[in-house]
């Protein structure tokens, strides 16, 4: 059990129109032109309202592998670059982190560790990066693929993908720029370091073009859930994103990853764990328990079995009785922690595919929390308290109604109960979340200054 002076962070992770995937077509959505930079500004504006530590935007670079007309009923194939949109979203706040998710199989360390580099620069220190290996056939075609990188091999890639990125936060000291307007030298060369890295994967000579991060480096912040994720998460990340349904599950996680953080030599608070919490908030049970209704209601039915198949690596379950059992899954490229998920939860509930498809379809492998502000609160509560989460992900159903709910109504209980911040007590995303700032791997190594190979080869 944790402590009673700990407090849960929150992050919001707006999804298209809202989590739920009929939550763009409720009455209460609003505008679902998710071309619109005031949509996202006015959700950021929310969360920084309820002082909320981050916003988190998902991504992926090509369509799920949903077939046919289902593919139509999707309002999430709308993804504009979250790099770009939260450089905008950082002037409409002050103090809310700004996570982009970035893919390491479909993308290059240099220019990833610019554009962060350059967004944690734009919001005086508020940037993170959501490190996604991504899982789509479509994305591997966009980038000239013939198919996606194999399990282990995307995750070796991800490994170096994100040394590299370190090191080139690090390429410039942090007292590098001098602004010498009298000596007419803007920066000390000899804190300035070229990389030279030379990978299994990458090739990168650096520097960086400007300098360090006002965090040192963005924060890292990951999602994967098979062994190899894990492993990742544990050597590299400072948050992870999770989902789990229920709190066993949540709490076997969060014992796992926080033990896997200490054997890497770690300290186990190094690494903040956010589960996923999809709110459907009223002012009295039988409300809140409507719209659930409504909204599974809005899901069309293929719909829902064709997000169950890409879900599951794109298994085709045409050939199987829907009132049926979940058949046996082989073995895929999808992500293996949420398979786990789904197959554990179909068999402990002896759900059929329909119930189980419905069910993925309306919360993904997220834990729903229905009723009241109070019953909400409650149930954050309980799962902070029992360890199952540092904090919660609110991936509110219908957006912005439910986030507004979310910050008006169980937000101020939580703050009431000690458990939540009252008001922001520092600027970066680090400070929300009791990050340190990391050391420049060329601090205190004066013999790294001089590194005349790379002034030579830009020119020097």
């Amino acid at each position: 059990m944790r402590a009673k002076t700990d407090r849960m962070s929150l992050f919001a992770m707006p999804m298209g129109s809202g989590a739920h995937c009929a939550g763009w077509r409720h009455p209460l959505a609003g505008d679902s032109r998710l071309h619109s930079i005031g949509h996202y500004r006015a959700i950021a504006q929310i969360a920084e309202r309820g002082k909320f530590d981050a916003m988190f935007l998902a991504d992926a670079q090509g369509f799920r592998p949903i077939a046919g007309r289902d593919a139509y009923a999707c309002v999430d194939a709308i993804r504009m670059d979250p790099v770009t949109v939260l450089s905008a979203v950082a002037m409409a706040t002050s103090h809310l982190g700004l996570i982009a998710t970035l893919s390491t199989s479909y993308n290059e360390p240099y220019s990833a560790a610019r554009r962060l580099a350059t967004l944690d620069h734009i919001s005086e220190g508020r940037a993170g990066w959501n490190v996604v290996t991504s899982t789509t056939e479509n994305e591997a075609h966009n980038f000239g693929r013939e198919g996606h990188y194999g399990h282990g091999e995307r995750y070796a890639r991800a490994a170096e993908f994100v040394d590299v990125a370190k090191k080139l936060w690090d390429s410039w000291d942090d007292d590098a720029i001098l602004a010498d307007q009298d000596g007419g030298r803007y920066f000390d060369p000899d804190k300035v370091h070229g990389i030279a890295h030379q990978g299994t994967h990458f090739s990168v000579a650096g520097p960086l073009t400007m300098g360090r991060p006002p965090q040192g480096h963005p924060v890292i912040v990951q999602a994967g859930s098979s062994d190899a994720g894990l492993d990742l998460a544990a050597q590299t990340a400072e948050a992870v994103f999770t989902s789990h349904p229920a709190l066993e599950s949540a709490q076997a996680f969060y014992t796992d990853l926080k033990d896997r953080v200490a054997a890497n030599g770690r300290p186990r608070d190094s690494l903040k764990i956010l589960t996923a919490i999809q709110p459907v908030i009223a002012d009295t049970a039988e409300e809140a328990e409507a719209i659930t209704h409504e909204l599974e209601a809005l899901i069309p039915g293929d719909l829902a079995i064709a997000l169950l198949q890409m879900q599951l690596g794109g298994m085709d379950l045409s050939g199987f009785d829907p009132n049926g059992p979940l058949p046996p899954v082989p073995a895929n490229k999808a992500s293996q922690g949420s398979q786990k998920r789904i197959i554990d939860h179909a068999a402990r509930e002896n759900l059929s595919i329909l119930q189980i498809a419905r069910h993925i379809a309306a919360g993904r492998t997220s834990k729903t929390a229905s009723g009241t502000p109070q019953q909400v609160a409650d149930i954050l509560t309980d799962w902070f308290a029992a360890s199952a989460a540092d904090g919660f992900v609110i991936a509110a159903p219908v957006l912005p109604d439910m986030l507004a709910r979310f910050v008006d109504g169980v937000v101020p209980i939580l703050q009431a109960r000690g458990l939540f911040r009252t008001d922001y007590e520092g600027t970066t995303l680090r400070d929300h979340l009791g990050l340190t700032r990391p050391a420049s791997r060329h601090a205190g190594h004066p013999e790294r200054h001089v590194e005349p190979e790379i002034w030579a080869e830009i020119g020097r």
